[in-house]
């Protein structure tokens, strides 16, 4: 199928939902709502925001898949996948700390040991002990990693490397650069004057055994690592990583060569796994199973993973195969379209307890906004992290928006504005590839200086360098 008559279908997909008939009643004989459903399903965790009322989502109700409703509100559709997610029964395991790079703590990270375990030298210099000038004590420095040699008589010093172990009885250590050693008696003489306790690291200084380091849902950075492994552990117990399996769709898509006869270039199929990776996913594989009913529904329901993501087939064309598949396996549609472009025929479903699938549209900007919109805030629930704080900015040029959906538009950062950019269309990732974000505009458009929402890509960085005009052209 080609990218236009995707989109035609998605267009006649959406307008047949608007003008079906409700199915579903609650206890009142009222029309339930399909987001509100799903949100029962799940039920509430603490401290969540109350669930979003019906009458704001406008939908249909959720349920086996052969029900249909109206486009859920974007907002509402994306916190709903989150609710799906931290509702999960999360899996932890145990891992070596060369693996827990990305993931997030299950349990809190408490020190094994007291931070120094021991008085410590914080400098290269001498361990003196008492008031000075100071006998020297031998040739031999005293370096980490070496034991105990015996308390530090009174009115001596020793050369001590940092890090090393600070003998018992020592009173300060002063360093090299403020200390001078008499040859002729051998005796040192400090050129300021001596603290007690100066320069010494004393035993738990940073920790005692016991003390709380990180509380759990704590993200595993590279310090974190360092931390862990200070405080005595060879491994930490964290959330898995949501296993993913991605189904690429579509017998018009080509993965290597050139477009020819019809035929196009699979842009999904090399972009999604990486990207959900970056979301903290494992992706256990990609396959491309073209517009095979049969082989898709096999994939559906044989797949191990925790979500399984599909690209393509999921408004009403004569090949998209992905709500019928959802019928026949009896998976429950938790979303069935959403009221924003690009990308409105996405869709959330419920394969079976813990178990669920993503649909994303076919064009390759419609299935950005599907993994942003569902997929992302669905693996950062099963992955135990947290929503990172929302923010908004203020946008520097008109943004046209759509007359009743939500729209994303890839943007780049530029002196504390949003500044939109051109290739934005469904089918297009031009504007995507060089984008710091995407930004939330909503129906009816923006004007400049208008503050945004703001959807940071998981590997944007402010970097010197942005697209301009002679570029490539991508600014708006």
């Amino acid at each position: 199928m080609s990218e236009h008559d995707r989109e035609a279908a998605a267009a006649a997909g959406d307008e047949r939902a608007r003008s079906a008939p409700a199915e579903a009643t609650g206890p009142d004989g009222g029309e339930l709502d399909g987001v509100d459903e799903a949100l029962a399903l799940v039920g509430p965790r603490p401290g969540d925001a109350p669930a979003p009322a019906a009458a704001a989502a406008g939908g249909r109700a959720a349920g086996p898949a052969t029900r249909r409703h109206r486009g859920a509100p974007w907002a509402e559709a994306r916190a709903l996948a989150a609710r799906i997610g931290r509702a999960a029964p999360p899996r932890t395991h145990r891992v070596p700390l060369s693996e827990a790079l990305g993931q997030v703590l299950a349990e809190p990270l408490t020190a094994l040991c007291d931070l120094p375990s021991f008085d410590t030298s914080a400098m290269d210099g001498w361990a003196v002990a008492g008031p000075g000038p100071w006998t020297v004590a031998g040739e031999d420095a005293i370096l980490a990693g070496h034991g105990d040699g015996g308390p530090l008589p009174d009115g001596t010093a020793v050369r001590i490397a940092t890090g090393a172990r600070i003998p018992p009885e020592t009173t300060a250590v002063v360093r090299s650069e403020h200390a001078r050693v008499d040859p002729a008696v051998h005796q040192l003489h400090a050129d300021r004057e001596v603290v007690t306790g100066q320069d010494i690291r004393p035993r738990g200084q940073e920790c005692r055994s016991g003390d709380q380091l990180l509380p759990a849902e704590a993200l595993v950075t590279p310090p974190v690592l360092g931390l862990a492994a200070a405080a005595g552990y060879d491994e930490l117990v964290t959330f898995a990583r949501p296993r993913v399996e991605v189904l690429v769709l579509g017998d018009e898509l080509l993965t290597s060569a050139l477009p020819h006869d019809g035929l196009i270039r699979d842009a999904l199929g090399p972009m999604i796994g990486p990207w959900l990776r970056a979301l903290g996913a494992e992706v256990l594989a990609t396959r491309r199973l073209g517009d095979d009913a049969e082989a898709l529904h096999r994939a559906v329901t044989t797949s191990e993973a925790d979500l399984v993501v599909t690209t393509g087939g999921t408004a009403a064309g004569p090949v998209d195969h992905v709500h019928p598949v959802l019928r026949k396996a009896g998976a429950e549609l938790l979303v069935d379209q959403v009221a924003v472009r690009p990308g409105h025929p996405m869709l959330l479903a419920r394969l079976a307890p813990g178990r669920h699938l993503v649909g994303l549209p076919g064009n390759p900007l419609a299935a950005v906004s599907g993994l942003l919109t569902l997929a992302e805030p669905l693996l950062r629930g099963l992955a135990g992290r947290f929503a990172p704080d929302p923010y908004r900015a203020p946008v520097r040029d008109e943004v046209h928006g759509h007359p009743h959906d939500t729209r994303l538009v890839p943007f780049v950062h530029r002196d504390g504005r949003l500044v939109p950019l051109h290739y934005n269309g469904p089918a297009m990732l031009r504007g995507t590839a060089a984008a710091d974000g995407l930004a939330v505009v909503p129906p009816g458009g923006a004007r400049p200086g208008d503050e945004l929402e703001v959807l940071d890509l998981p590997w944007a960085t402010w970097t010197p360098w942005t697209p301009s005009d002679e570029q490539g052209g991508c600014f708006t």
